[in-house]
């Protein structure tokens, strides 16, 4: 197991965030409080939902819909699922890949970083991508990147003033949504 990483985000905010990998049960069971906190954080992003279209109905994300999400990302062996808490609640997630499906590619993604919608903007989402990049790093990775919606244009800002550049733009391999692809040095 790996030690959980204390932080203070930058500015004037005077959080404290705990970040730990996600363990889950035998057979790949989410404990139940755990799983109704992350079922509240993707909820808690309507509109990213309704523009991924990676839920039904963005009105009404099930449990069920999320653990199923998660299962399906730590099914790769390389997929990393890390929890943000502050004051005990989770607040943010992080999905990385260590390895892109393209043998050719020598960076590894972030697949997904979310913060619950009421904790926007205080600096929790920078600080947990900051996390992310200090592993990699720390790994001796000298790049990561991730895939942004090209119609999810805050996103794209965020990552931008994060360092990311644009280095590509092509549909997605899931569901050939058009997307843009960012790196950042690391």
């Amino acid at each position: 197991m790996v030690a959980p990483a204390a932080h203070s985000p930058p500015g004037p905010y005077c959080f404290r965030m705990i970040v730990e990998p996600l363990e889950v049960g035998a057979g790949g069971a989410l404990p139940g409080p755990l799983l109704t906190e992350l079922t509240e954080l993707y909820a808690s992003n309507r509109e990213f939902h309704q523009l991924s279209g990676d839920f039904p109905d963005p009105d009404d994300i099930r449990p069920e819909q999320v653990a199923a999400s998660l299962a399906e990302e730590l099914s790769h062996p390389d997929t990393e699922v890390l929890l943000a808490r502050s004051a005990g609640h989770v607040i943010g997630v992080s999905v990385t890949r260590a390895h892109h499906p393209d043998p050719d590619d020598p960076d590894p993604w972030i697949g997904l970083l979310m913060v619950h919608a009421r904790d926007h903007r205080v600096g929790f989402g920078r600080e947990l991508a900051d996390i992310v990049e200090k592993r990699f790093r720390e790994k001796g990775r000298r790049g990561v990147k991730l895939a942004v919606l090209a119609d999810n244009p805050s996103a794209i800002a965020f990552w931008a003033a994060l360092g990311y550049e644009e280095v590509d733009r092509r549909p997605d391999r899931q569901r050939g949504r058009d997307c843009v692809v960012m790196r950042k040095a690391l």
